[in-house]
């Protein structure tokens, strides 16, 4: 029967984060394999960094030897898990071995064969925990081996992966050739990312951090002007075939007008056009599109919130997303929803962005997304936006072309779908 560990999974996704982004193997649990110094001290031996947790009544203690068990001297660094929250602490260098097997004055000694553990009042308070004696009773302990998340093998993984998608989305093109770029319209709240996707997707193809698209932390938004980004290739072969349209941000009063939304879908509004919350394009502007094409109109509208506001945003807001929805709908026009800063959720570390879809916390926020906005959660996508660094991460990078193919795969579906005699 295996062995399954007592912590949880909050505790686990704590432990990774505070440790640097480990994965843990457990090798040694006292209650299959005896409480038995020797038996964990057998047990861990040459295999790399250990973490040791003992499990009390009321809180989890544990240490983590980044050169493990072996040698006369490593450095040792213990923690402690209670309801109240996370502590550690350095308690120097030290044998190993001595942590097993001598009752010492100070610092900590975990005495399994007496299932017990003696922590100096020195180190108990810099750990936060009770201060009612030097002794604390055993319940469990469990030794780990701790791996690196992102592994060899999982690194190329992300590189073959990441290679692939790049290629895929320089080979698309529009479906049947009916117009040369696919134009993407981005719409969501002020802040949300819309401008940080569209320069997260021009970093990508370009091979470094570019920040075309004005981005800021305004309340009011930056992006005052509709403006149309073509995406260029890190070889400058061209323009790839598609669009990235972005917009004044939704608000309740102000913000992008919908009668505005409605001239973007139909093909309408010129590039540079400036917005004027209070009053939508008319024929009259200067450089308004009169007799647009199907190459002017929008193929495809992506909604962007970020991941950890939308439950925030007024129900005036909310009504009035939704009745965009409901004109798309009317329109025939595909629409997806993207939601930013998933790297901000708590607890999660770059490996979880690799099964993005599967972290627990992401599949909560989905599902509440999807009771507030009505989006399924297959259309319903993820990113990581490049906002504050300076230089590129496949993990990002790979979340980043994942979302962009599927939005791209809606828009050939819009196409697809139009009447021969448009």
């Amino acid at each position: 029967m295996a062995m399954r560990t007592r912590l949880t999974w909050q505790q686990e996704k704590c432990l990774q984060n505070y440790l640097g982004g480990k994965r843990f193997c457990l090798l040694y649990k006292a209650s299959v394999q005896k409480f038995s110094s020797q038996n964990l001290l057998c047990t861990c031996d040459s295999q790399g960094p250990i973490m040791i947790v003992v499990y009390s009544e009321n809180c989890v203690i544990g240490l983590y030897l980044q050169e493990g068990i072996r040698g006369k001297e490593v450095s040792i660094t213990a923690f402690a898990l209670q309801e109240t929250g996370f502590s550690l602490c350095a308690i120097g260098t030290d044998s190993p071995y001595l942590l097993f097997l001598i009752r010492k004055n100070s610092g900590l000694c975990i005495l399994l064969d007496e299932k017990t553990v003696a922590i100096s009042p020195g180190i108990r308070k810099m750990l936060r925990l009770p201060d009612h004696n030097d002794v604390t009773s055993i319940q469990e302990c469990e030794a780990f081996r701790c791996d690196e998340l992102l592994d060899e093998r999982m690194t190329r993984g992300v590189a073959v992966l990441h290679s692939n998608l790049l290629q895929a989305l320089r080979n698309y093109k529009p479906y049947g050739d009916l117009v040369q770029q696919t134009r993407i319209l981005l719409l969501g709240p002020t802040g949300a990312g819309k401008s940080s996707f569209v320069n997260s997707v021009k970093s990508v193809f370009r091979g470094c951090i570019t920040h075309q698209a004005l981005v800021g932390c305004d309340e009011n938004g930056i992006s005052d002007k509709y403006r149309t980004y073509s995406i260029m290739s890190k070889d400058n072969s061209g323009p790839l075939p598609f669009v990235l349209c972005d917009s004044l941000g939704l608000c309740e009063n102000a913000g992008l007008h919908t009668a505005d939304v409605g001239h973007i879908l139909k093909g309408h509004t010129p590039d540079r056009y400036e917005f004027d919350s209070m009053k939508p394009i008319t024929p009259k502007h200067p450089n308004y599109i009169h007799d647009p094409l199907l190459k002017d109109r929008i193929h495809c509208v992506v909604f962007v919130f970020d991941i950890n506001c939308f439950e925030l945003l007024s129900c005036e807001l909310v009504a009035k997303i939704k009745q965009i929805r409901r004109d798309l709908i009317k329109r025939g026009i595909l629409h997806l929803a993207l939601l930013t800063h998933v790297d901000s959720l708590d607890r999660i570390t770059k490996a979880d962005l690799i099964d993005i879809y599967n972290y627990r916390p992401v599949k909560s926020k989905l599902e509440v997304f999807h009771k507030v906005f009505g989006f399924a959660l297959s259309d319903t996508l993820v990113v990581s936006n490049y906002d504050s660094e300076w230089q590129l991460d496949p993990v990002k990078d790979m979340l980043i072309l994942s979302a962009l193919e599927e939005i791209l795969y809606t828009a050939n579906e819009f196409l697809e779908d139009l009447p021969l005699n448009k």
